[in-house]
């Protein structure tokens, strides 16, 4: 019989691309995953990698068997998580990931709520960037995500939790007023500083720049600077370098900076709509209820 354990390994080989690496992932020795591959492919029948010195590669069917083993892996959990946590909401361990954008604003808010509410969960975050979460969602290796909607994927279901409106984050010298609002076409496009590619917030960013009229500077999108991280970006604007759009949720920490001020945006002000996406076949959707109420207390409790 073909187990979970097998295909749990050939999904840690084709996530990994290398027998090493996916062992230490399955916290198993090389040999020992090796050996449960290749009894994997003698019941099989074929043929599932390639194996070349240093280098390992799957085959087409053993892509396609990995896949699929994904979805068994994913289904496995689920059954295990229905006759886990039927008894009461947000018991024993839960993965959950966030994006950079909303971690360090969100969590502080949300943790302590968290522990109080539900004592007895054991939440393990991971902060990554939306393309990466969807995939281990669907991979099973999370339960459930904090991000940017919509998605689009039709695995995947979603539930929203707040409206997050975008502010301009200028020096605090400029001379424009925090008590007006500022019109689009007033943001200088060249000195618009932006993560770097991968994160949502930049394609939201983008996005709204494309409904701006040019001014006098066509074709520009922004500074070019590889920032990984919105702290690195204010940092930026404090030293003077251009502005950028940050979320509201964000503003209370980095307001913390006198270097720096906001200003809100003309109606109809640009923002993202923050949701919780999860498996459409998880047994979860009560934790998920429950966890969404906290998120949403906590952000109604601070104004954001």
């Amino acid at each position: 019989m073909v187990t979970l354990k097998q295909l749990r390994y050939l999904a840690a080989l084709a996530r990994h691309g290398h027998f090493g690496r996916a062992a230490d992932a399955c916290a198993v020795t090389q040999p020992a995953l090796s050996m449960q591959i290749r009894e994997l492919e003698q019941f099989l029948g074929v043929t599932l990698v390639e194996r070349r010195p240093g280098d390992v590669m799957l085959t087409e069917i053993g892509r396609e068997i990995s896949r699929r083993a994904e979805d068994v892996l994913a289904s496995a959990r689920d059954l295990v998580d229905f006759a886990r946590h039927r008894a009461k909401p947000l018991t024993g361990r839960l993965t959950l990931g966030i994006i950079p954008s909303l971690a360090p604003y969100l969590l502080p808010r949300m943790l302590p709520a968290l522990q109080s509410r539900f004592p007895d969960l054991q939440l393990e975050l991971r902060e990554t960037q939306t393309r990466l979460l969807i995939e281990e969602i669907k991979g099973g290796a999370l339960d459930a995500a904090m991000l940017a909607l919509p998605l689009g994927e039709p695995d995947i279901d979603t539930m929203e939790l707040f409206d997050d409106l975008f502010l301009l984050a200028v020096p605090a010298s400029d001379p424009r007023s925090v008590k007006r609002r500022v019109a689009a076409r007033d943001i200088d496009q060249s000195r618009l500083i932006l993560l770097e590619d991968g994160h949502c917030l930049r394609d939201q960013a983008l996005a709204f720049c494309a409904t701006i009229p040019r001014g006098p500077a066509p074709g520009a999108t922004g500074m070019t600077f590889g920032a990984s991280s919105l702290a690195t970006v204010m940092q930026m604007v404090a030293g003077g370098y251009g502005v950028t759009l940050i979320p509201q949720i964000a503003a209370a920490v980095e307001a913390r900076d006198s270097r720096v001020k906001f200003l809100r945006l003309q109606d109809p002000q640009p923002g993202r709509s923050i949701g919780l996406a999860f498996r459409r076949t998880s047994p979860r959707k009560v934790d998920f209820a429950a966890l969404g109420d906290v998120v949403k207390g906590c952000v109604a409790a601070n104004g954001s």
